[in-house]
């Protein structure tokens, strides 16, 4: 499918989803989260896929919303439209794993979409900010939510009253992103990561995906349960045999989704 705002590459099972609206440092509008939404749900239904990665340019992630196509709305507008939210729903209901690969600016809506992604793998000149606040708004799509999250309370309120940004080195400090890079060796890096990922069976990928966000989601005691009974249940699976099998044999497993 010919995109208006992504290129998309499929190579040894992996999906490379870049965003691409150069001239708008890939500010987030309705094409570019509506394409996105579309791009995940075929990656998802490929079974030449197992991992995904989300990345920008080496100027911008993303550097936010589209300013321009929300500003003159009204309440109305956004309400009726529910703006943001299908095509971020969307986004969160992909099970195969997502990894972003975040240099430069990652702004707003642009901090939001990583923060959607499974893990953050970001080069040492990446800037994270939920700036929304100088707008006279809040963040929109989860901002508030999944950044007090990672970073807690305390970090959370203060990038959310301040604007402020956060830079690579305290963006790992703080948990927001698992490692730092250099930015010349970022998509080496991340490419890299996927191709372990997508070495291990998708069946199994898709469950650890599902209990790790579960336990954003409930009690320590119903997510362990919950984990248990997810457990018990891939020993029904080819995987599972093969794996342990190949752990046994002394070999590398060679998993086949069943």
């Amino acid at each position: 499918m010919a995109y208006q705002t992504l290129i998309v590459e499929i190579e040894d099972y992996v999906a490379l989803i870049r965003l691409n609206r150069p001239e708008a440092l890939n500010a987030l509008n309705s094409t570019l989260l509506g394409e996105l939404a579309e791009a995940l749900k075929a990656a998802d239904a490929n079974e030449k896929v197992r991992c995904i990665v989300i990345t920008g340019s080496e100027k911008a992630f993303a550097a936010g919303a589209d300013i321009k196509e929300m500003a003159d709305k009204s309440f109305v507008d956004m309400y009726t439209q529910n703006y943001f939210s299908d095509n971020s729903d969307s986004i969160l209901r992909t099970r195969k794993p997502i990894i972003a690969a975040v240099a430069g600016y990652a702004l707003g809506g642009g901090c939001e979409l990583a923060m959607m992604c499974d893990f953050i793998i970001c080069a040492d000149n990446a800037k994270f900010g939920q700036p929304e606040i100088n707008l006279g708004v809040v963040a929109g799509i989860g901002g508030t939510q999944r950044l007090t999250r990672f970073v807690g309370k305390s970090k959370s309120m203060d990038m959310h009253l301040t604007g402020r940004f956060m830079d690579a080195a305290e963006a790992e400090r703080s948990g927001l992103v698992s490692r730092v890079v250099p930015a010349a060796k970022l998509m080496q890096e991340a490419m890299a990561v996927a191709q372990k990922v997508a070495e291990k069976s998708v069946l199994t990928s898709m469950v650890v995906k599902e209990c790790v966000n579960r336990s954003y989601e409930t009690t320590l005691q119903e997510g362990v349960h919950f984990e248990r009974r997810i457990f018990f249940s891939l020993f029904s699976t080819e995987d599972q045999k093969e794996g342990m099998s190949a752990f046994l044999e002394k070999r590398q497993p060679q998993f086949r989704d069943k």
